[in-house]
């Protein structure tokens, strides 16, 4: 018989004992007002019937599920996996679960996620929003419930909840200046959606580098986009139309780059000679792309 096919439960060790359940229950919990003969006898027969106590009914009692919801965009960058992974120990450590769903870059998805986590009753939740959520209302029964939100990399203000984000306008502000100091002096961005923080700061970062290099910023150069490599390709064929043809590009993540970088050079432009490119977020893809990404 399969093992998961018939759980053994505190009726059944009961049944056998021909005792009550709820002296069952009291033995399983150690309680003192069971006698040290029954709880003996209760024992061993929960052993011999391989009783597994129930968690999910324990900690619906103590009103603690022991587990922490995690709401990403996606899964398919090593940035977002590294994370992940370090939540993942953080929480085994503390003898935490995590539950992991993806909002596949939807405000709706994200909606569905964010039910789904407070039904199960999450101890906490981790967010990292959608490329289109504006609305933040699916947050609120949360905090009202009084489980902590966290938003991460991709963060928005309510009621005060804390953030966490790496310096966006920095390194954005490094990655332009390195660019500069390769010879550019016309660089494209390729930018995502400015109502996310990471991108405006990633923005605000190449602006002011220009800025302090005495360059001057062009609005022609910067290409809004949903950053997919899909993206990507398109974002290469609208630099070589443009009537000036800049000389480096710096895109908001690494899977735009590259795809953007590889259909220029399948249309002939030489990587670096004529054209330079910088990515975000140092995927292992751009050690593999051939030449490699920044």
């Amino acid at each position: 018989m399969d093992e998961y096919e018939k759980e053994v439960t505190i009726y059944d060790i009961a049944k056998k004992l021909s005792i009550s359940a709820a002296t069952v229950s009291r033995a399983l919990q150690n309680n003192p007002a069971v006698n040290k003969i029954t709880k003996k006898r209760i024992l061993d027969a929960a052993q011999e019937m391989s009783y597994r106590t129930n968690t999910f009914a324990s900690n619906l009692r103590k009103k603690s599920s022991h587990v922490i919801g995690v709401i990403v965009p996606r899964l398919n960058s090593s940035f977002m996996s590294d994370v992940i992974a370090g939540m993942e120990q953080v929480a085994n450590d503390a003898s935490y679960n995590l539950i992991i769903s993806q909002s596949l870059e939807t405000f709706k998805k994200e909606v569905s996620n964010a039910r789904t986590m407070y039904s199960n009753r999450v101890d906490g939740l981790l967010v990292s929003l959608a490329y289109d959520t504006q609305n933040l209302e699916h947050f609120k029964p949360f905090i009202k419930r009084g489980t902590p939100v966290i938003f991460f990399d991709r963060v928005a203000e309510l009621a005060e909840q804390p953030t966490v984000f790496i310096d966006n306008y920095k390194a954005a502000y490094e990655i332009t200046t390195h660019l500069i100091e390769q010879g550019c002096k016309s660089i494209v961005h390729i930018s995502g959606n400015q109502k996310r923080n990471v991108y405006a700061d990633r923005f605000a970062g190449y602006k002011q580098a220009l800025a302090d290099h005495q360059l001057k910023f062009d609005e022609n150069l910067v290409i809004n986009s949903n950053l997919s490599a899909k993206d990507g390709i398109e974002a290469a064929k609208q630099i070589l139309q443009m009537t000036k043809r800049p000389d480096g590009v710096f895109a908001a993540n690494d899977s735009c780059a590259i795809s953007c970088m590889l259909e220029m050079k399948n249309r002939g432009i030489k990587i670096p000679d004529d054209m330079a490119f910088a990515g975000f977020n140092n995927d292992p893809l751009c050690c593999v792309a051939e030449p490699n990404l920044t």
